[in-house]
């Protein structure tokens, strides 16, 4: 049984959600889960705690997460050195198309370059469209973006892209790679 960080980083809730889940296939695996926003880390805070780590943000504006990014590369020692896999979570791979899988691909390919880490396993995960959590121009750029890759465009409902047996798949396929 290990005892398994999963760090996350997140905007509009969507990568918390992912991150919860992520925690419930572990504890059914056997191991001990620990759930840690990384703006909102406990003090003393210290990775080499756990066995394992699962790193998680979301794409904004074509990035993940500064904060995150700050995290991961100041960390990426560490990182390397423990057992560990990172969720990106991504509106472009919820377009469904190759083109925007590649996209969501490379903006992991571009987040491990920048931060140097190196984990065990990656996942591009579908994000949401969460038009009730936007402002009036949040809403309306999103629903713009969302009209010129054929997405969904009514702004009086949240959409959820996320497949779910591919998050649980990928979790578990990570826990059964730990001691």
């Amino acid at each position: 049984m290990a005892q398994v960080l999963v760090l996350y980083g997140s905007t509009e809730g969507q990568a918390a959600t992912v991150a919860e889940r992520i925690a419930d296939v572990l504890e059914t695996a056997g191991h001990e889960p620990a759930v840690v926003h990384i703006k909102h880390r406990p003090e003393p805070f210290d990775l080499t705690d756990y066995d394992a780590v699962i790193v998680g943000a979301s794409i904004h504006m074509g990035k993940h997460q500064k904060y995150v990014r700050k995290y991961v590369k100041k960390h990426a020692d560490e990182l390397n050195r423990l057992p560990s896999a990172f969720f990106s979570v991504s509106l472009a791979a919820a377009d469904d198309s190759e083109e925007g899988w590649e996209g969501a691909r490379e903006y992991v390919a571009e987040f491990l370059a920048e931060t140097g880490w190196n984990p065990d396993a990656t996942a591009v995960v579908p994000g949401a469209l969460k038009y009730s959590q936007y402002g009036t121009l949040k809403r309306f750029v999103m629903k713009q973006i969302a009209k010129r890759t054929s997405g969904d465009t009514d702004t009086a409902r949240d959409y959820e892209y996320t497949d779910w047996n591919e998050v649980e798949g990928f979790t578990s396929d990570f826990a059964e790679s730990l001691p």
